[in-house]
């Protein structure tokens, strides 16, 4: 009901962003709108053209050109996860298979530039060289996280700070260039603009630290992946990192080993260590601090129905585990 309370109060723009997205996907070369059509309307939440549509009337924006913006968002989102499919071999994101395992991966990457280039045509119309700028830097940013990810797979040596800069750069950072550009859109005082920026980076570091819980105790049909994806990845994250500091030698070395070869054979063994050693309970612990810095960030926005939205945002993001 919360979450059905946030979308509520942006019900309108919500559904006028989804036809402008699929306006603006329209493209000469028939395999470009086909996989660009089903990625986009693949189940997602949204969640990032919705902080753009909440953080800039949160900050008094009153025209129309959020939902352009918020399209932009979406459009840069979904590219990123076409790329990051490829690059992860991920045959499965939502629930259904992905765009590489259905078209082949040359498809993917080359649908995801044109996402890409769509997007950046898009933010050129809003003509403001700030959300330009914040938008391209952001882009930059989420490539080296995806970079960063790469080289640290199959090395269990990732410290939680490293980490923490890994997640940063590739999930929180969308997060916060949304919430930053709407309050740029709305031409927010400095205060509150770096408020709502900073609101975006704290909301996205606790949605994806969840989502690092969830590998390890989600249900796979809600989550339209597979318990345990991350590690047959080869890939530490923030529970498997907390389980090997606080595990004995014989729990630390198993964990070790099945961080450097990938795949699933020590599945049940690593589900135990880590369910036993406080992993996820510590990880989520961080989620909550980190949505608690993301809802304290809202004290200098004025009292509306929007920034009550993404006050429940962040109670949203810690909420998704059972």
């Amino acid at each position: 009901m919360t979450a059905q309370r946030i979308y509520e109060t942006v019900a309108d723009d919500f559904s006028r962003v989804n036809d402008l997205i699929i306006k603006r996907l329209s493209s000469d070369v028939p395999l470009v709108e086909k996989i660009a059509h089903y990625i986009i309307e693949s189940g997602g939440k949204r969640l990032r053209p919705l902080l753009v549509l909440l953080s800039s009337q949160a900050a008094g924006y009153k025209k129309d050109d959020h939902l352009k913006l918020a399209a932009v968002i979406e459009f840069l989102h979904t590219a990123t996860l076409l790329h990051d499919d490829v690059v992860d071999t991920s045959d499965m994101r939502r629930g259904r298979s992905t765009a590489n395992a259905r078209w082949g991966n040359a498809p993917s990457v080359l649908v995801g530039d044109f996402l890409y280039a769509r997007a950046f045509e898009m933010m050129v119309e809003l003509q403001s060289l700030r959300i330009m700028g914040v938008l391209s830097h952001a882009t930059a940013v989420i490539a080296e996280g995806e970079v960063m990810q790469l080289m640290n797979v199959k090395n269990p040596d990732l410290t939680e700070s490293q980490y923490m800069e890994v997640i940063h750069n590739k999930t929180a950072m969308l997060f916060e260039a949304a919430s930053h550009t709407g309050a740029l859109l709305a031409g927010a005082e400095d205060a509150q603009e770096t408020a709502l920026r900073t609101y975006g980076k704290h909301l996205g570091l606790a949605f994806q630290l969840v989502d690092d819980v969830l590998d390890y105790r989600g249900d796979a049909e809600a989550m339209g992946k597979n318990v345990g994806d991350d590690l047959a990845e080869g890939k530490t994250t923030l529970p498997l990192i907390y389980a090997m500091a606080e595990g004995v030698e014989e729990e630390r070395q198993l964990i070790r080993q099945a961080i450097r070869k990938g795949g699933l054979d020590d599945l049940p063994a690593i589900l135990r260590i880590v369910e036993g050693s406080g992993a996820l309970e510590y990880t989520m612990a961080v989620a909550r601090e980190q949505a608690k810095k993301a809802a304290d960030c809202l004290t200098l926005l004025p009292p509306s129905p929007h920034k009550e939205a993404l006050e429940l945002l962040t109670q949203v993001a810690v909420a998704r585990v059972s």
